[in-house]
């Protein structure tokens, strides 16, 4: 299942409208959460539309967005000029931000990209957000699906949460963990809030 690795497969999942993870607005946990968190630079990994994109850039954080597709991207930009709003994008792979943007971020957001990338690398994930957040940033997750095997195959893959914290077991700190009360039905008990603090001497 290798199709993930090439933008052409996302794209023609846009062409053919079968954006089944896509919420047609914004999620309502990230609208909550960032009401709490301090302004800074934050980074949307698969960002698909980016309604979530558009919303923390209204509440005045400094916002890039990135996905694979391009025509999820392009539709980002109209809607930023639409609600008069400046985001960066980015129409790329997610692993190409490595070289690109290190210690750059307060804040990477993590809804149904972890399940998008092939489950052989997730290590790879966890070493591109270490890079890309600044020292003391946060990856705020929410886990998915978590009532599916890899077996099963994907996109999505499924995961548990021993392998998230697996994957996330060194230079990081829990800071919160919990099936959030505002996850959209479809996704209630499917997906677990953790979010990770890098370790400021990473």
């Amino acid at each position: 299942m290798n199709e993930v690795n090439h933008s052409q497969f996302w794209e023609d999942i846009y062409l053919e409208n079968d954006t089944g993870w896509d919420l047609k607005g914004v999620t309502p946990f990230f609208d909550s959460i960032s009401n709490e968190l301090i302004q800074g630079k934050v980074c949307i990994l698969g960002c698909g539309r980016g309604y979530d994109a558009i919303m923390f850039a209204k509440k005045g954080f400094d916002v890039t967005a990135v996905d694979f597709a391009p025509t999820p991207i392009s539709e980002l930009n109209k809607l930023a000029i639409e609600k008069s709003v400046t985001i960066t994008t980015v129409q790329n792979d997610i692993f190409s931000l490595v070289d690109k943007f290190p210690d750059t971020f307060d804040y990477v957001i993590e809804q149904t990209c972890f399940c998008a990338i092939h489950p052989n690398r997730r290590k790879e994930y966890e070493i591109l957000v270490r890079t890309i957040l600044k020292p003391g940033g946060k990856l705020v997750g929410l886990w998915f699906p978590l009532d599916k095997s890899q077996e099963e195959g994907g996109p999505p893959f499924g995961t548990t949460i021993d392998e998230v914290k697996s994957i996330f077991n060194s230079g990081w700190k829990i800071e919160k963990e919990e099936f959030p009360s505002q996850s959209v039905e479809p996704r209630k008990g499917r997906e677990k809030l953790i979010i990770f603090k890098k370790n400021i001497n990473q």
